[in-house]
This record gives structure tokens, sequence and C-alpha cells, in this order.
């Protein structure tokens, strides 16, 4: 009896050895994905400005200009954003009269081959991404949150499961109120394995990158920690956008344990009162920045936006000089991730230079300890470093609306600047000395910014 008693201790203690090896396993398995953007990702969405209507030609194009202007400065992320799988898409809106979706047997859509011709025999989009990937880029593609409902309505059977059908695992509460081409998921058998099917294709695709939709507001815990598991058993490293804003802030610790990126805000354009609402909410995410997570500012709606947007009329940005330089300069110490709205065959020499500053995208790629030091009376700061170098960076702002010039004034013994220090523009290059004072003060106009460095020669 004591040998059988023996050995039952040691089985139980085996078991409980391989539990608990088998729990390590699964929590380094859902940390490695912080490893996949240890740095703000950066690169290209064509929402703002094709909307729902991007076509294949126009993704190459401007995959070709990145390439060949931006791909050296750390810019590689080519995403094409909503409803691909829509034949019958229209600027300024959405067709939900009576879409033409493009979708398989197993209830998955396919890019719809009028407006993606690679997509044809069962190709999807393997030709577009590995187009992309030849120039040394990344792919990315939208998705919404939820099952197609015509996979509801026609019952479609959900792969890897054993006879379970898109009917059996949907709800219409909680649908998304302004596209209506999912229904919500439930937390039952098959729907963990509709999400794996899905993100399967997309790994034999050679997708990197999934901007999802509708997740945040309000925020979907069981279909994020859906999406989660099935990226991490696809076997291919897709880092994870979750979208629109605003993403709950009691939901902070949850969704930087599941995602790589997140919004904060709904869509940003190209007026500055959505960038002053930015920076309000942002105000609460500082804390949440880096370690391959990071608080998303929302696309950049600059250059060339709205060719068949869905806001206005095919324009240049309506944002003033000073005002794209206070939003750049904002991203970018914030380290938010920076995806650019405009379309990057139409820049200009200004656009390009604003993408291409060396100076700001080291910042925006190595600091650490962003924080703000405050926010009031129209005027905000905010300060980061570089430990390597130790690099002090300062983003002071004029938010206001007033139209007389605002005086701003910081004690740089809080940011852990001394006298002696050298003081450099980061936009211009511009030299201001070096520091003989306790306080750094500029002047600054309406909505205009300035963004130095302090250094040791």
């Amino acid at each position: 009896m004591k040998i059988l008693n023996g050995l039952i201790v040691l089985v139980l203690i085996f078991f409980s050895s391989c539990q608990s090896v088998s729990q390590k396993t699964n929590s380094f398995a859902k940390e490695e994905f912080k490893n996949w953007a240890p740095t703000p990702p950066m690169g290209w969405n064509s929402w703002d400005c094709y909307g729902p209507t991007v076509e294949e030609h126009e993704v190459k194009a401007n995959a070709d200009y990145m390439a060949e202007n931006l791909k050296e400065f750390g810019w590689e992320y080519i995403v094409v954003d909503i409803r691909w799988f829509v034949e019958n898409t229209k600027a300024g809106g959405y067709n939900q009269n009576d879409p033409k979706y493009v979708i398989d047997k197993f209830g998955r859509y396919l890019p719809a081959e009028n407006r993606f011709p690679s997509a044809k025999n069962g190709m999807g989009f393997k030709i577009l991404a590995d187009y992309v990937h030849s120039k040394g880029l990344k792919f990315g593609i939208h998705i919404m949150r939820g099952i197609p409902k015509v996979a509801v309505e026609q019952k479609m059977p959900i792969k890897g499961t054993d006879g379970i059908t898109a009917d059996q695992i949907f709800s219409k509460e909680m649908q998304c109120k302004w596209l209506g081409d999912n229904y919500s998921i439930l937390n039952k058998p098959g729907a963990q394995e509709y999400y794996n099917s899905i993100f399967d294709l997309y790994a034999e695709w050679g997708v990197d990158f999934v901007k999802v939709d509708d997740l945040s507001r309000p925020y979907h815990q069981n279909e994020v920690e859906m999406i989660r598991n099935a990226i991490d058993q696809c076997g291919r490293p897709i880092v994870l956008s979750t979208s629109p804003g605003a993403t709950p802030i009691d939901a902070a610790n949850h969704v930087s344990n599941h995602a790589n990126m997140w919004r904060m805000v709904d869509d940003v354009w190209d007026q500055w009162n959505h960038i002053t609402h930015l920076m309000e909410v942002a105000q609460g995410w500082y804390p949440y920045v880096g370690s391959g997570t990071w608080p998303d500012c929302d696309m950049i709606p600059l250059g060339r936006i709205s060719i068949r947007g869905e806001r206005g009329v095919d324009r240049m940005t309506r944002l003033t000089v000073d005002e794209q330089y206070s939003l750049l300069s904002f991203f970018t110490i914030f380290r938010s991730p920076l995806m650019f709205g405009g379309d990057l065959p139409s820049n200009d020499d200004f656009t390009l230079s604003l993408l291409t500053n060396r100076e700001v995208l080291k910042m925006h790629k190595e600091s650490t300890d962003v924080k703000q030091l405050f926010q009031e009376d129209g005027k905000l700061a905010v300060t980061s470093r570089n430990a390597d170098s130790e690099v002090v960076y300062l983003a002071i702002f004029n938010i206001s609306d007033d139209e007389s010039p605002k005086e701003i004034s910081v004690n740089l013994n809080h940011i852990g600047v001394e006298k002696g220090a050298r003081i450099t523009n980061l936009w211009t290059g511009e030299n201001y000395g070096i520091v003989n004072s306790d306080f750094f003060t500029k002047e600054l106009n309406r909505h205009a910014s300035l963004l130095v460095k302090f250094w040791k020669q």
C-alpha cells in the first residue's frame, strides 16, 4: 500500500509539474507578441485617401514610393483598409443597401477581384503581399470584428470544427452600429475556431499586420482575447492593431497584454480640434507607452487626402504648416505608431521632409520615459529622454485658439537638464546656444510648437 501511495504521489507531482510548464509556456507565447513591434510601427494606410475603395494598383504605387523614399527612415508597413472584400464600394460612405461580398465556403472574406486582380484563382492577397515583401516592406489589412452576416444567413461551416456552422456562434447584440457587414461572435464552441481559420488564412497570404475595427467602443474583451489566441496559434508574427477609439482607460492593462497598438480616439482628420481632443485624451495613456505595445494617435492626415475618402473632397491637408509640425511633434514625442494617411506618390517636398527628419525619427524610435509636464491655459509640454546618449527631449505647444502668442516656460530642473547643455531645434537643426538658466522659455504663435533636444557636448 505504501508503494502504491508513493506512486500516486509521484504521478500527481508529475502532472502538476507538466501543468506548471504548460502554463508558463502559454504565458510566454502570449508575451512573445510584444517583441513583434519593439518600436512604434510606421507605415501607410489607405483609409484617409481612398476610404473603402482602394485598388491594387494604388496599393502598389504607395509601396513603390515607400520603398524608394521612406524605407531607409524606418517606414515599412503597407496597409489595405476597410472593405477590400466588397466589389461595389463607393467613396464618401458605404454601400449598405446591396453590397456584393466575396467570401469562401468557410465564411471568410476574400479580396474583390475587380479591385485586386491578383486575387483570382483563390490567391487572395498572397501575390500582393509578395510584391510588398519584394520591396523589403510589410503587408497589412483591415478587418471588422465578428462573423459575416452572409455566412450566418447561409449557415456556412466553420473550418476546423465537426459540423459547427456560422449561425450557431453569432449574436445581433453589440453589432457594429455604423457598418452592418458582420454580427458579433459569441464565446462558445466554434467561435475560437472561426477566428483561428481567418488568421490561418491571413498567415498563408503573408499578412504581417491586422487592424481590427469595432473592438474598442465598447471594449469587446472576449473577442480581443479570441483574436490574440488566433494570432498566437497561426504560426506567423502578425502585429495587432485595435480600432477605433476611444479605448476605455480601464481596459489599459488588458489591451496592453493583448494588442501591439490601440486607438485612443476616433478618426483624426485635418481639423485642429481633432488634434487638441487627442492631446486631452492622451493624458491618461502616458504610463502605457512602450514595451512593444503602443497607444495609437490614429493615422496622419497630411499630404493629399480624400481622393476617394470618407471626409470631404480631394485635397491637400487643411492643416497649416504650424499645425502640421505640431501634429507630428506630438505623435513622435508621444511615441505613437505612425501611419501616414495621404497618398504617398502625391507628396510635395514639404510633406516628404516631415516624414524623413532623422533627428525626429531617432527620438520617436529610441526615447523613453515619455511624460506630460503640464497641459493648462492653452499650453502643453511633453518630455522624453534617450537614456543611452543622455539627451533630453522637450516639446512645447500653444494649443489655444487665441490669436495672441503665448509664452511657454519649462523648469529644466524638473526634466534633468543642467546648465551648460546645448539646445538644438530637432526640425530645423538650429542651434539655440547653451542652457544658462533654470527655465527654458519661448513665445509661440497660435497652434505652433517647438521640439528641441538638450545634449552635452
